[in-house]
């Protein structure tokens, strides 16, 4: 598999040069294997994904966590929308009172968006997901539902027998009893549990977590020791708040690390980074 950074903004897209390095755009990661191309989330990071996807992709499969704005505003931006050779599936969490397609028609209504999605080209096939496995192409796929407000889901990827993690949007801290010390009830471990790769939010300080319990997202210091009960390879933190500088993110990050030493790696996730596995 190969995974490229598309963007791991937080929130609300960031541009400026004061984040050259982490990048400005929301949540979008490209996974490749062989023909087979799945993007999860469609934040602003991609509208760019769509300019450099290549010709000889012909279907393309997006994996949305949830619905809020920095994960599917730059849905009516990507290009193979508008393309009548390419076939679109959508995936996302199921809701129960309402159906991912009214959900995301809302989206593509105005005032939001000018354009419907009855206006496409081609109607993007919309699939609905709960706690569940599928494959697509090469590549097995877990969802499950996590901790964040509204339906959420997290999603494990396997093939030739490595495995990305991705819950951008996760606050771990709830619906356990023994964070860390028991992985029981830990929402999304069993998405991470022996990952090659983990995508976590990583949106606070653990100062700034204690006026924001319940807002859905987590301390970097949790997240460290979300990849550490998972015993992860490598934790990529994800879900930069949008009034951080570069160099504030550099500053978190000599903290994260401060508390000891880990078995695996630990990094601020960074657009433009590729993974090959």
């Amino acid at each position: 598999m190969r995974a490229r950074i598309w963007g791991c903004r937080g929130s609300l897209p960031a541009p400026g040069p004061e984040n050259h390095r982490y990048g400005g755009n929301t949540s979008c990661i490209q996974v490749t294997e062989g023909d087979t191309c799945l993007i999860l989330d469609a934040g602003s990071g991609i509208m760019r994904l769509g300019r450099f996807l290549g010709p000889d992709f012909k279907e393309v499969h997006i994996l949305l966590t949830h619905l809020h704005i920095d994960h599917t505003m730059g849905l009516g931006f990507f290009q193979p929308l508008y393309n009548p050779n390419v076939k679109v599936h959508l995936w996302g969490p199921t809701a129960g009172q309402e159906s991912l397609l009214n959900r995301l028609r809302r989206y593509f209504s105005p005032p939001l968006f000018p354009v419907k999605m009855s206006e496409l080209p081609q109607h993007p096939e919309v699939h609905e997901l709960g706690d569940e496995e599928l494959t697509i192409g090469n590549i097995k796929i877990r969802s499950q539902f996590i901790c964040h407000p509204g339906p959420t889901l997290g999603y494990r990827l396997t093939a030739n027998q490595k495995t990305i993690a991705y819950l951008p949007d996760h606050e771990v801290m709830l619906g356990s009893s023994d964070f860390p010390n028991d992985p029981e009830w830990t929402s999304g471990f069993d998405l991470a549990n022996g990952a090659d790769i983990l995508f976590h939010d990583g949106a606070y300080t653990s100062k700034e977590y204690v006026g924001k319990m319940g807002w859905g997202h987590s301390s970097i210091r949790d997240a460290v020791l979300f990849g550490k009960m998972c015993k992860v390879k490598k934790l990529s933190i994800f879900h930069h708040e949008p009034t951080r500088t570069d160099d504030q993110i550099d500053l978190l990050y000599k903290e994260a690390l401060r508390d000891g030493n880990f078995q695996f790696q630990v990094e601020m996730c960074a657009e433009g980074n590729v993974y090959e596995m």
